[in-house]
């Protein structure tokens, strides 16, 4: 009874309430570097976008050892999922619906996206977060930023400046599943008037929720900071290596109906004496490191330079068993077995990358008086190879070699941008603002796909070179009526290039374009010491967003196809009372619609053959939900903490087709957190004790999949038409016991 009554009050608040934004800085004891880091895609009061800071503070009361994306959850319009169920691992976030690959992500205003899947692969870069100063997500089109992914919000990093003083900390946690982080932190304080060195070293693991969904995971950050006057330097150092059990191809219902809801179908072959079996290795494994080079220099009082450079090299692959495989599609031939020709027989193959990326980011910023105005832009260059490697096949007989490759491409992407950006106050409280972007990208791929081409009897060859040119304007109002309301409205453009996937698992009859946005915004917040509260609107416009439609390339590989019209339009609503010292209340809600205009969904026989169409008119858009809320509750007093999170998120489609069978059902998840804080016990600065349930309730729910269909003609030459799914079942109730110690 208490998880529905919870919902109705959160549900009977959420239409009278709206968007807050928290501007509280932490007060820690950390030198001011002005402007080292390259922020000049950050909003602040004065910009016209929708955006929501979360600080240190808040970071660091959740941050057990689940991944970014889960720190971020309870933030307006933002839904996370998880592969293993249980918070580490792959994870994933989508902000308004917009997945992952249309999510700009920077650090220290360095592009974070893979320039190919435009993707933010969190798990090669776990417990970053503990290096974290703050993050600063912006729904919509947002700021001129860098990189990949700019096309519907964006999520903004910071990592920590160095502290005045000395410290060591300690951080653990352990909880179900044999969930476990363990983290190291030291730093030098200041050397010298002007030097500092920072370290931090993490390890994680966990069994994961689903079977089998096990993860290993390293992490580190250093960097060596120089400031003299008004000239900062910061070198620093970030990244982690990570292996997982496969879990991403998730389980049918009736799967989980007979084997349970942790049911793992990925590495499932039949061995040798007809049993089934599940293969050791089935394995993700990836090493990324991060390098930024940051420096920053105070030219007057009015202007200040930031320059940076960076580099990020990366590398790893994926051991997958594959079942009755077709030996041609891996560039091996028929073999006799016992007299027998076998043309399919069972493999093991890897998939590999070796990623290059590096490039410069300049801003030079301005501000006097009524204006403040920003120049700035990047120019970064992307190199990956691809490549896949057979390791074994059952019963082959013939010439193979140990780790055999069958293709090889290379993706190059050089991208660049300038922008010039400017708020000028026109009146008492009014200011006036505008962005304008240019961008380039230059992007090319060589080699052979990994597709086999039944048409030319060999592996698909990739000849592919495209250049985009985006202009990418932001106008928008922002009213001060007084220091407690405000008001702001804005429009802007985005564009966005397809993603390597588009173009690999496409053919010549279906060439992607370009994507366009236009978004508008109108914004209310109301602020007091009490109470603060607001509303956001938003319309998001889009001309030829790619979706899938079930229609399939030359290669039997589903299509993204360029739809004429589609659109997300909503509400936003925030709002935060804190009537005393211990109690707070935070809630937000989002009611959105989210529509393809008229969809044409394709099914194939037996997948494969013969499309069949059906003109479905307007669809709701796959993993839209009209309706997302989060509710917290906080009590504090001395050095207890408590908060209590609940979020629903309604009813979503697996894919555009709006049927019913293919979707994921509505959930109400809290999670509680408890935490007491001793200053100066013994020698020790600070200990933290917390323990954490998530799931207090118990749901039983899934947050991703996927969808498919096919038919059939049978006896009497109907058509029937069968539908299929997975579903990414969550962990139920769990509990995480940590610990923090600062020397």
């Amino acid at each position: 009874m208490n998880k529905f009554f919870l919902a109705a009050v959160s549900l009977c608040v959420a239409p009278c309430l709206s968007a807050v934004e928290s501007e509280t800085a932490d007060s820690s004891r950390v030198i001011n570097l002005g402007d080292i880091e390259i922020v000049a895609n950050r909003a602040d009061k004065k910009t016209p976008v929708a955006y929501t800071n979360v600080t240190k503070s808040q970071i660091a009361k959740i941050n057990d050892g689940h991944d970014i994306p889960f720190l971020l959850n309870m933030t307006p319009s933002v839904i996370t999922t998880s592969d293993a169920g249980a918070g580490m691992g792959y994870s994933s976030i989508r902000v308004r619906g917009t997945d992952g690959s249309r999510i700009n992500v920077t650090a220290n205003g360095i592009p974070i996206n893979n320039a190919e899947s435009h993707n933010v692969y969190w798990v090669n870069m776990p417990d970053l977060a503990s290096s974290l100063r703050d993050i600063q997500i912006q729904r919509g089109a947002g700021t001129s930023t860098n990189g990949a992914g700019a096309f519907g919000a964006s999520i903004n990093m910071l990592t920590d400046a160095p502290d005045e003083e000395p410290y060591a900390e300690f951080a653990g946690t352990y909880g179900m599943y044999n969930t476990n982080k363990e983290t190291i932190r030291v730093g030098s304080g200041l050397l010298g008037g002007h030097w500092s060195v920072d370290a931090r070293f993490s390890h994680l693991g966990s069994d994961g929720y689903i079977d089998r969904a096990w993860s290993k995971l390293w992490s580190y950050f250093g960097q060596v900071a120089y400031m003299n006057g008004g000239t900062s330097v910061r070198l620093l150092a970030f990244g982690g290596k990570e292996q997982t059990y496969m879990a991403w191809d998730y389980a049918s219902k009736e799967e989980m109906a007979e084997y349970g809801r942790r049911y793992n179908p990925c590495g499932k072959y039949t061995d040798s004496d007809g049993k089934t079996a599940f293969y050791d290795d089935q394995t993700d494994n990836y090493i990324q490191h991060h390098f930024h080079l940051l420096f920053s220099q105070q030219l007057s009082d009015r202007l200040n330079l930031n320059l940076a450079l960076h580099y990020t090299k990366d590398d790893g692959y994926y051991n997958q068993y594959k079942t009755n495989r077709t030996l041609s599609e891996y560039g091996l031939e028929p073999f006799y077995l016992e007299g027998e020709k076998v043309k399919k027989s069972d493999l093991i193959r890897l998939k590999k990358n070796d990623n290059g990326f590096g490039g410069g980011v300049f801003s030079l910023a301005y501000n006097h008086g009524r204006v403040s105005a920003v120049l700035g832009g990047a120019l970064n260059n992307f190199k990956g190879h691809h490549f896949g490697q057979i390791a074994w096949v059952r019963n082959y007989v013939g010439p193979i070699d140990p780790l055999q490759e069958y293709y090889r491409n290379l993706g190059e992407k050089l991208d660049g941008n300038i922008y010039a950006r400017a708020n000028v106050d026109i009146a008492s409280g009014l200011s006036a603002f505008a962005d304008l972007q240019y961008r380039h990208i230059d992007y090319k791929i060589t080699g052979q796909s990994d597709n086999f081409d039944y048409n030319t009897d060999a592996m698909q060859v990739l000849d592919i070179h495209k250049k985009y040119d985006f202009f990418n304007p932001k106008v928008g109002l922002n009213w001060e009526v007084n220091p407690a309301n405000r008001l702001f409205a804005s429009w802007s453009v985005a564009h966005k290039e397809p993603v390597r996937d588009n173009f690999t698992d496409g053919d010549i009859h279906n060439v992607p374009r370009a994507e366009r946005l236009f978004d508008y915004e109108v914004g209310y917040s109301y602020n007091s010491s009490i109470f603060s509260a607001g509303v956001n609107l938003y319309y998001m416009d889009y001309k030829d967003q790619l979706v899938v439609t079930g229609q399939l390339s030359d290669t039997g590989n589903p299509l993204s196809v360029n739809v004429p019209e589609s659109y997300r339009m909503g509400v936003e609503l925030q709002a935060s009372l804190r009537p005393c010292k211990w109690f707070n209340w935070n809630i937000n809600a989002t009611l959105s619609r989210n529509r393809i205009k008229n969809f044409v969904e394709y099914i194939y026989e037996d997948e494969w053959t013969n499309p069949i169409s059906f003109d479905l008119g307007d669809t709701p858009i796959a993993f839209s939900p009209d309706f997302t809320l989060a509710n917290s509750f906080g009590f504090k007093y001395s050095g207890f903490e408590a908060n209590l999170d609940s979020r629903y998120v309604s009813k979503q489609y697996l894919n555009n087709a709006h049927n019913d069978e293919q979707s994921l059902d509505a959930y109400f998840v809290t999670d509680l957190h408890l935490s007491y804080t001793f200053r100066r016990l013994l020698s020790l600065k600070e200990v933290r004790l917390g323990v954490s349930v998530y799931n207090l309730f118990n749901e039983k729910y899934e947050n991703n999949g996927y969808a498919g269909a096919g038919y059939y003609v049978d006896e009497a030459g109907e058509k029937v038409i069968y539908r299929y799914a997975g579903y990414a079942a969550q962990a139920t109730t769990n509990v995480m016991a940590s610990i923090a110690v600062k020397f």
